[in-house]
Parts: C-alpha cells; sequence; structure tokens
C-alpha cells in the first residue's frame, strides 16, 4: 500500500520533496497491519500535510534559487508579490492533488479492511460450524465466489485486450496524423525558404544605388510589357463573360419554373383525362348492361314486337362496332380498347353464344375503367417502388410487391430469378440442349399428342393464333424437351398451357422450360400430373372443406342444388388459372404463385367465389349455376379488390391446416383407390371363370364362315 500511495504521489504533484515528506516523519501506516492503517488514515488525514508544509516550502525555495546560479539571494526575496503568488497557487495546487492521493489512498484500505473482514468472517463461520456438512457448504460457497471472480477477471482481460487493440487503432491514427503535420511543416518550410528568397531580392532592389542612369528596357521588358497587357484585355473578357453567364443563368432558371409549370399541368390534364375516359367506359359498360337486358327481356316478349326487336338489335350492332377512335382529331385523343393486351391475348373475348358477345364487351369496359381509374393511385408508386428495390432477395417487402402485382418491364427479370431460386439444385449449363438433341434421334411417345394440343393451346391469342408466329414452334421445343427429362409424368394435357404463360413472359425457351420444370417438379405436389392425377384430386377435396368453412351460406346453396364444384375448378388448379382469368389478373396471380407456392392457388381460388358469391345465390336452378360458373371468372375487372380478398378477407389461413387437410383427404382417397382396384380385379377374376362360351340360342362368330 505504501508504494501504491508513492506512486499516486509521484504521478500527481511531480515533486520529490512532497511525497518522501511521510515516511520521512513516520505517519505513513505500515503495510503489516491494515486494520490499523486504515484507522489511522481515516481519523486523521490533515495532520501530515500540515506537519510538513514548512519543509516543503523551505525545500522548495532552496530548490528554486538552486536553479538559477547567476542571481544572488537578494534578487530571490525581493521577489514580486505577483510571483509570491503564483508560488502559492502552485503550491495549493501541490497540496490538492497530496489530499486527492489520500483520499484514494483511504478507500483503498477501506477496501483491504472490508475483505478482511469478510475472510475473518468466513473464518469464523467455517471454525463456528458444527458438523463436516456446514462446513462442506462453506466451502462450497467460497469455491462459488471464486468461480464468479475467475469470470470478472475473463471479463476484465476481454476489456483490457478490447482497450489495447482501440489504442493501437488510435496510435496508427496519431501517426499518420504525424505524418500529415510532418508533410505540412515541410511545406511550411519550404514556402518560408521562398519567401525569404524573394525578400532578400527586394532587398537588393532597394539597397541598389540611385545616381545610376537608367538602362534602356531590354527585349524582355517588352515581352513583359505586352504579355501585361495580353492578361489586361482577358481579364475584360472573362469579366464580360461572367455577366453574359449570369444572365444566361437567370433566363434558364425562368425557363426552367416554366417547363415545371406546363409539366406539372400537364400531369394533371393527362390524370384528369384518364379519368375521364374511364368514366366514359363505366358509362358506355351501363349502356351496354341495359340494352343487354332490354334484349334478354325482349326475348320472352311476343312475336308483335319485332320492330322494337330490330331497335334494339341495331342498336346493340351500333354499341358493339363503336370504338373512342371514332373522336374528332381536334377533341382530346382517348386511348381506344385495343384488340389485344401486350401479352396478345383478346381484350375482349370471343364468347361462342350470341348472346355473350355484349357481356363481352362490358366487360372490357369495366377492366379498361378499373385500369385507368387505378393507374395513377396505385400502379405508379408500384412502379417507383419497383425501380427503386434493387437486387432482388427473400424479403418480407418483396412478398407483398409481388402479391401486388410486378410491372411489365420487370416481370421477366423478376420471374427469372423466382424459377432460378426453385432450380438452382437441379440446373445444369447445356442441359436443356441436350434434351433438345435426344428428341431430334428418336421419337417420344407423347410427340403424337403434343402436336395436337399444340392447336389447342391459347386460341384468343395472336401469337399461338397466328401462323407465322414461332411460338407454337418454341412451345413443341419445350414440351418434348420436358418429356425427356421427366419420364414419369411424359406429357399431360395442361402443361402445355402452363409453358404457354412462361414463353409469353420470359420470351425466351430455355427459360420458359425451366419455368415449367419449377411449377411441375418444384412447387405443385409429385403426383400432380400422374396418371391417376392424385394430388389435383386431394387438392379438389381440400377446397371443399375450405369452402365450406370460409364460406358457408354459399356452398349450402350450391349443396342443394346439387352442384359439383370440382368439374369447374379441377382445371383452375390444373393449369393455375390459365384459361380462367384475364390476363392482368393471371399474371398478377403468377407472380405471387411462383414465390410463395400453392397456398396462392387456394387462397385466389376461395377469392373468386367470395367475389361472385352474391351472384351465384341469386340463381335458383343447378343448370344456370353450371352455366354461369363456366364464363364467370371471366367477369371479374378488379383486380386489386380480388387482391385484398384472397390475402386479407381469406386470413387466417395457416400453411399448417392446409397440410393436415390435404394428409387427411390423401389417406382417403388412396383408401378408396384401393377398394376400386380390389373390386377391379374381383371382376376381372370372375369374368375368367366364365369363359368365353355362348349362351344358347346365340349365334356364334364363327357360325356361317363356310357359307361364305
Amino acid at each position: 500500500m505504501f508504494n501504491i500511495r508513492g506512486n499516486k504521489q509521484a504521478q500527481g504533484t511531480g515533486h520529490g520533496s512532497l511525497v518522501d515528506e511521510f515516511p520521512q516523519n513516520g505517519e505513513q501506516p505500515s503495510a503489516s497491519d491494515p486494520s490499523t492503517s486504515g484507522k489511522e488514515s481515516v481519523d486523521s488525514p490533515k495532520p501530515a500535510p500540515k506537519s510538513s508544509l514548512p519543509i516543503n516550502l523551505t525545500q522548495k525555495t532552496k530548490r528554486q534559487s538552486n536553479t538559477f546560479p547567476f542571481f544572488s539571494d537578494g534578487l530571490a526575496r525581493s521577489r514580486t508579490a505577483q510571483e509570491k503568488v503564483v508560488a502559492l497557487e502552485q503550491q495549493v495546487l501541490v497540496l490538492t492533488r497530496e489530499l486527492q492521493s489520500q483520499k484514494e489512498l483511504v478507500k483503498i484500505l477501506h477496501k483491504a479492511l472490508e475483505a478482511a473482514q469478510q475472510e475473518k468472517r468466513a473464518s469464523s463461520a467455517y471454525l463456528a460450524a458444527a458438523e463436516d456438512k456446514d462446513r462442506l457448504e462453506l466451502v462450497r460457497h467460497k469455491v462459488r465466489q471464486i468461480e464468479e471472480l475467475g469470470r470478472r477477471v475473463e471479463a476484465l482481460e476481454q476489456e483490457r485486450e478490447h482497450l489495447v487493440h482501440e489504442a493501437g487503432l488510435r496510435e496508427q491514427q496519431v501517426q499518420a496524423l504525424q505524418q500529415h503535420v510532418q508533410l505540412l511543416m515541410d511545406k511550411n518550410q519550404a514556402k518560408q525558404q521562398v519567401i525569404c528568397k524573394l525578400s532578400e531580392k527586394v532587398t537588393q532592389d532597394f539597397t541598389q544605388p540611385c545616381d545610376q542612369p537608367p538602362k534602356a528596357p531590354a527585349a524582355a521588358d517588352m515581352d513583359f510589357l505586352n504579355q501585361q497587357e495580353r492578361m489586361e484585355h482577358l481579364k475584360d473578357d472573362i469579366e464580360a463573360y461572367r455577366t453574359q453567364n449570369r444572365f444566361l443563368n437567370s433566363e434558364i432558371h425562368q425557363v426552367s419554373k416554366i417547363w415545371r409549370k406546363v409539366a406539372e399541368k400537364q400531369k394533371a390534364l393527362l390524370t384528369k383525362c384518364a379519368y375521364l375516359q374511364a368514366r366514359n367506359c363505366q358509362v358506355e359498360s351501363k349502356y351496354l348492361a341495359s340494352l343487354r337486358r332490354l334484349q334478354e327481356a325482349a326475348g320472352g316478349e311476343a312475336s308483335d314486337a319485332s320492330e322494337s326487336s330490330d331497335l334494339l338489335r341495331q342498336l346493340i350492332q351500333d354499341a358493339l362496332q363503336w370504338e373512342a377512335s371514332e373522336v374528332s382529331a381536334d377533341t382530346v385523343g382517348l386511348n381506344p380498347i385495343s384488340e389485344y393486351d401486350e401479352y396478345g391475348f383478346l381484350t375482349v373475348p370471343d364468347y361462342e353464344v350470341e348472346d355473350l358477345k355484349l357481356l363481352a364487351k362490358i366487360q372490357a369496359l369495366e377492366v379498361r375503367s378499373h385500369h385507368l381509374l387505378a393507374l395513377e393511385a396505385k400502379e405508379r408508386p408500384l412502379q417507383e417502388r419497383w425501380a427503386n428495390l434493387g437486387e432482388l432477395v427473400p424479403s418480407a417487402e418483396l412478398k407483398q410487391l409481388l402479391r401486388a402485382g410486378i410491372p411489365r418491364e420487370h416481370r421477366p427479370r423478376v420471374w427469372r430469378w423466382l424459377v432460378h431460386l426453385r432450380i438452382q439444385h437441379l440446373h445444369t449449363p447445356g442441359y436443356y440442349q441436350e434434351l433438345l438433341g435426344r428428341g431430334q434421334s428418336c421419337e417420344h411417345p407423347a410427340a403424337r399428342q403434343i402436336e395436337l394440343d399444340l392447336n389447342r393451346t391459347f386460341p384468343n391469342n395472336k401469337h399461338f393464333s397466328c401462323p407465322t408466329s414461332s411460338f407454337p414452334d418454341q412451345l413443341r421445343r419445350v414440351l418434348l424437351a420436358f418429356s425427356w427429362q421427366n419420364p414419369t409424368i411424359g406429357y399431360c394435357q395442361g402443361l402445355n398451357r402452363l409453358a404457354a404463360i412462361a414463353l409469353l413472359v420470359l420470351e425466351d425457351e430455355e427459360s420458359a422450360f425451366w419455368c415449367l420444370v419449377a411449377v411441375v417438379e418444384t412447387i405443385l405436389p409429385a403426383d400432380y400430373y400422374s396418371k391417376t392425377l392424385t394430388a389435383s384430386q386431394v387438392d379438389q377435396r381440400v377446397l371443399q372443406d375450405l369452402l365450406s368453412e370460409k364460406m358457408p351460406r354459399l356452398m349450402s346453396h350450391l349443396g342443394q342444388h346439387r352442384v359439383d364444384l370440382s368439374l369447374i375448378t379441377f382445371n383452375w388448379f390444373l393449369v393455375v388459372f390459365a384459361d380462367s382469368l384475364i390476363s392482368d389478373i393471371l399474371l398478377r396471380v403468377w407472380d405471387a404463385f411462383l414465390y410463395e407456392g400453392t397456398k396462392v392457388v387456394f387462397r385466389y381460388a376461395l377469392a373468386i367465389f367470395k367475389y361472385n358469391e352474391e351472384g351465384i345465390l341469386q340463381l335458383q336452378d343447378g343448370l344456370e349455376i353450371y352455366q354461369y360458373l363456366r364464363f364467370f371468372t371471366k367477369t371479374i375487372c378488379d383486380s386489386r379488390k380480388l387482391m385484398n380478398i384472397a390475402f386479407s378477407d381469406m386470413n387466417p389461413f395457416p400453411m399448417k391446416q392446409l397440410r393436415q387437410l390435404r394428409a387427411a383427404h390423401r389417406e382417403r382417397l388412396e383408401a378408396e383407390l384401393r377398394e376400386l382396384e380390389q373390386l377391379k380385379a374381383e371382376y376381372l377374376e370372375r369374368r375368367a371363370s366364365w369363359g368365353r362360351a355362348v349362351p344358347e340360342g346365340c349365334a356364334s362368330e364363327e357360325d356361317g364362315e363356310g357359307d361364305a
């Protein structure tokens, strides 16, 4: 403890005489008795400085006089009052530091005393313990204390290493700063040398005698004057250019303000134009709906109303042929409803029934109005979010963006990324070309069926219905390559539509092939396209259970009229709505389907029935319900409403429940299939036991051969 005190005093004061004063006077307590030392230091901390003050002042005075050997003692006595005050302030500072070190020493001694007392109490408790069990518990307690202290020491050691590391970093920073300072000092020294040389030159010029005659200007002096004159002219030109630049900048600023105002006004006018066009589409759709109701009402009237029927037919024909492009060129040009959308699908569905063509035009107008109204409010902010998304990584934000739909310009890139996530363990460079080469060497058994289905693929899409299009050939190669790649499935009707959707979006047959592989082999269950279509049948039964849970009123109504929904919904699941929804909604479904899986198909299947629930409940005949269910998915125009129903109104929708329902229905279906196979085997056995005997009275096939 004496060493600690001495070191702290030496560091705090910097004067050896003040530090050594305490051990010489015998006031420093010995380290052998910590309790006594603690009491003495607490009771009498102040006498030590008082007793040592005259000696310290005397020694300091002698030291100061010895440091100036060229001055006499009289000068030291005749110091001014200000110097004495400074000396006293220094002594007060020294004594303050001395007192602080004493206080720190007292604190240390107190801690040592407390530790000694705790040790004494522990030893007394150990000796006072009556049984070995109590002593053993005391020893265990001490062991736990030692372990705790060990952990604290380790933590402090780690902290020390961290601080040493930080100190090293700071040292490197200091060295870098020192090098920078050295560079600045060298630079400053060089500048000082230049200044000194220039000063010497100026001094020499001034010290030159004035009575010497002026020398004739040399050629160098004439060049210098010319250069100086040219510099003056250049300065005038620069000032003129600056003035002109300020004027042009002010003009550009004014033009920019005017341009911004015009752009804002143009944007407002375009928004208003889109709104008016949407309202026009709504009014026209209402007009056509009124004509359709009149047409339905006129169908049941007597034949004497033929004139009104002809007039109504003429109005309907005019409405179907009218387009917004017939507006005069002087008015604001509205975007007419084009025949095909951006992916080549017919905007107005081509229904076979003549009475439904008016309904198709109404549907197209409603789709157009919903698109125009949502363009400014929702589509543009969504496009900005996709543009600022950057690198694609799985996240909750990406999930919400995919559910809202991918803009057309980003959809190929995002789909390729989604497909790569699914098939990165299957993808091999050059594998697709290898499969195509295998198909050229020998014909696949499914090639004939593929060829028959090519002409049935999306007849309402110009890319597959046009004879000169390259899409059918690409689709043929994709399906043949998949049939070689997966011989278990080979080819199944429905795969052509899946591959066609991938081709329309990705515009590359190899990417479309891997997209088909991702859907069939990684997203959908393993036996979805098997010969028995087991997983597809299981999903139909699961959908029935979910509809009974989410929409019991609708299922009760369908049950009363004995409507089997699987006749309608089986194809939804088999081709992921490819034949059912309009292209805008269909591709939004696929955006989420490629990321989240088959759960999205169930969500949208439930949402479709919820969207049209009231319309179905109004039908009171089973045949009418079947006819309505054949095309009611094409009447869905509001994609935002359908998406909110699928991902908000259908909640909660846990994946655990879906797995449990699939497992239960698969077990029942497999039991039914086994029972069916058993019945089939029994029938074949009975038939084999009957033989080929011809009953009496029946002619045999062999009779009459000789007469021929």
